[in-house]
C-alpha cells in the first residue's frame, strides 16, 4: 500500500502537520509526503508543452511525484484554510497536474490507470468555512484518478486550541487511516 500525502503548510511544526503525523502513525505501507512549501516543484505557467508531449517541460521535482501519484493507492490533501480555500502554495504545486488533465483531453491520452483513494485533512482558524477547499481538494484528487474520496477531516478552531489535542479530529483520522 502506497499514500501519496500532499502538505500545504509552510509551518513544520504546525497544526497540519501534526494531524500528518497522527495520520501515518495507523497508515499501512510506506508513504511520500510532499511539503509544497519546502519542495523544488515550480507552478504551472501555462507553456502549452503538455497539449502536444509527455509530461512538463519543468525539470524539478514534479516528474519524481508524477511517476508516484500514476502508481500510488491513496493520496491525502492535508491543507490550512487561508481565506476559505487550500494554501496558496499547495495550489501552485498542484498545478502541475495540468500535465494530466493535458494528456486526457488534448492527446486523448489517458495517463493514470489505477484508481485511487482519496482523503483531505483541513485545518484552520477564523469562521470554519470549509466547503471550498473540500471541493477544491476533491476536484484535484479527481484529476489523480481518486475516484472513492473519504469524509473529509476538517478541524476550524486552530485560534484556539491546538488540533491534534481534539478527540473527535483524531478518532476521523484513524477512521480515514483505516479507510
Amino acid at each position: 500500500m502506497r499514500t501519496l500525502i500532499f502538505n500545504g503548510s509552510p509551518r513544520i511544526n504546525g497544526d497540519t502537520k501534526s494531524l500528518i503525523n497522527e495520520l501515518i502513525k495507523n497508515l499501512d505501507g510506506e508513504y511520500k509526503i510532499v511539503d509544497a512549501y519546502h519542495c523544488n516543484i515550480s507552478p504551472c505557467v501555462d507553456c502549452r508543452y503538455c497539449h502536444k508531449h509527455a509530461g512538463c517541460c519543468k525539470n524539478d521535482d514534479w516528474q519524481e511525484i508524477d511517476k508516484y501519484i500514476r502508481n500510488c493507492d491513496n493520496i491525502l490533501i492535508a491543507s490550512p484554510n487561508y481565506f476559505s480555500e487550500l494554501s496558496g502554495q499547495l495550489l501552485a504545486v498542484a498545478s502541475r497536474l495540468q500535465s494530466f488533465w493535458s494528456a486526457r483531453h488534448f492527446r486523448k491520452d489517458e495517463l493514470i490507470h489505477k484508481k485511487k483513494r482519496g482523503g483531505i485533512v483541513l485545518v484552520g482558524g477564523g469562521d470554519g468555512h470549509m466547503s471550498t477547499p473540500i471541493t477544491t481538494a476533491t476536484c484535484l484528487l479527481n484529476h489523480m484518478n481518486a475516484c472513492n474520496i473519504a469524509a473529509p477531516v476538517c478541524f476550524h478552531d486552530t485560534n484556539n486550541n491546538p488540533a491534534i489535542e481534539d478527540a473527535d479530529t483524531i478518532a476521523h483520522l484513524k477512521e480515514l487511516a483505516a479507510f
